[in-house]
């Protein structure tokens, strides 16, 4: 599937009232899941972090009207004989279910592994998070392992499936979808 329906952009300043309308609208189905900045000091430190060159995140939008579909971020990025990022991201109501995001991590692999030159992306995922499981499952990605107690989200320590797709994986999917 080509991408179509969003684009990615580079969030700014002047979206905070507009993200942080969509991160309320969308508590409910980013919880328990993830914590999204939620105030306008939360956003600001979230721009700050993707102002560091080993974070890149964008904001998916629909093409027409320019609306917040969700946000995709490669963060943590590290060069070298490494070359790999983490991979994070989450929709906002009520554009989640719609096939949006697959097209927005469609758009963000393609950046990675063309622009950016990554060799690796690894998903970290809660093992009851069904929706994004499924998507990257769609991507390709291939399911490494378990880590126990892996991350901190709400204050508990979470147990997390990790996935990780390979630009030599993507490299052969993305031609027989003519990305």
């Amino acid at each position: 599937m080509t991408p179509q329906h969003v684009t990615l952009r580079l969030p700014t300043a002047e979206d905070c009232e507009s993200f942080l309308m969509a991160v309320r609208a969308s508590r409910t189905l980013h919880h328990p899941w993830i914590v999204a900045p939620d105030s306008p000091v939360a956003f600001a430190a979230y721009l700050q972090r993707l102002a560091r060159e080993d974070n890149d995140g964008r904001l998916i939008c629909l093409r027409q009207t320019g609306d917040l579909v969700g946000v995709i971020n490669l963060n943590n990025i590290i060069r070298g004989a490494f070359q790999n990022a983490f991979l994070g991201y989450y929709a906002f109501a009520p554009f989640a279910g719609q096939g949006l995001m697959r097209e927005g991590m469609e758009l963000i692999l393609t950046y990675a592994f063309r622009e950016l030159l990554l060799h690796r992306v690894e998903a970290n995922i809660q093992p009851g998070n069904r929706a994004s499981l499924a998507l990257v499952k769609r991507c390709g990605f291939v399911q490494e392992g378990f880590s126990r107690r892996y991350l901190q989200v709400q204050g508990e320590w979470c147990d997390h499936e990790r996935w990780a797709l390979v630009a030599e994986d993507w490299g052969a999917a993305a031609s027989l979808l003519h990305l």
